[in-house]
């Protein structure tokens, strides 16, 4: 059975790492470089580094932090972020990172999934959504939560695996740092469209929201989360023992 994946989230503005509530309030967390090495040594399976201003501020994303981070962890380092062409792919990747999520950067160029994908594979592209409700239809928003672009959600997601995305994080700006738990409405509607790992983001709150995750459904890959961990609400070793005690496998 293949175990499931636990992600910290580095949301990254000016070099520091910050979290708010629902993409809005952010306050300031911690050293990148620190915290993705605590994760790496403290039982994370993956880390994801995101620029959460580079798209909104119209800039390439901050490389110099990344490949300091990239140099400290030693496991998979998915980073996002101002990602547009294949040269911004080209760049992220040789600073260390092993895949590029892309986001507002596929909403305005669609192609950029399929030509990312042929020339890097697609286990190298994540494909980010960030989805609220608007007028009860899950919405695409561009520009970190900022820009709604009117999209169907299901329909763009579908279309980005269609188009080679290896996966797909779901981040819902309902539930972001609410802390109430994951959007489980939300997340069985995409992981029963597509068949490539699904990873859930927003609203982890604490250690029971990820044994619901799972339990719920079973076809969702990972879980991601920021302040819980960043604060030290949920260990996440002590995190994997749960889910293992509840016959979740994990790699412990």
């Amino acid at each position: 059975m293949i175990t499931k994946r636990i992600i910290p989230c580095l949301d990254v503005k000016n070099g520091r790492v910050v979290k708010g509530v629902n993409f809005q309030g952010l306050a300031d967390v911690s050293s990148p470089v620190e915290l993705g090495k605590y994760y790496s040594d403290h039982g994370a399976d993956e880390l994801v580094f995101y620029d959460i201003t580079a798209s909104g501020e119209g800039r390439a994303l901050f490389t110099d932090i990344l490949r300091e981070v990239a140099a400290n962890v030693f496991i998979p380092l998915t980073v996002g972020g101002g990602i547009n062409t294949l040269d911004d792919f080209d760049r992220v990747l040789k600073c260390g990172a092993d895949k590029v999520s892309v986001n507002s950067g596929a909403i305005r160029n669609p192609e950029l999934i399929y030509q990312a994908a042929k020339r890097y594979g697609n286990q190298c592209v994540v494909l980010s959504a960030d989805v609220k409700r608007v007028d009860g239809r899950f919405t695409v928003f561009a520009k970190g939560g900022r820009e709604n672009t009117g999209l169907d959600a299901l329909e763009w997601i579908k279309r980005g695996v269609e188009n080679g995305a290896g996966e797909i994080v779901l981040n819902s700006i309902d539930t972001d740092g609410v802390k109430g738990g994951f959007d489980l409405e939300m997340l069985a509607a995409v992981s029963e469209l597509v068949d490539v790992p699904v990873i859930a983001s927003g609203g982890a709150g604490k250690v029971q929201d990820f044994v619901e995750l799972f339990k719920r459904l079973p076809k969702v890959d990972a879980g991601l989360a920021a302040s819980i961990f960043h604060f030290g609400e949920v260990k996440i070793a002590d995190l994997k023992r749960a889910l293992a005690k509840e016959n979740i496998p994990v790699r412990l």
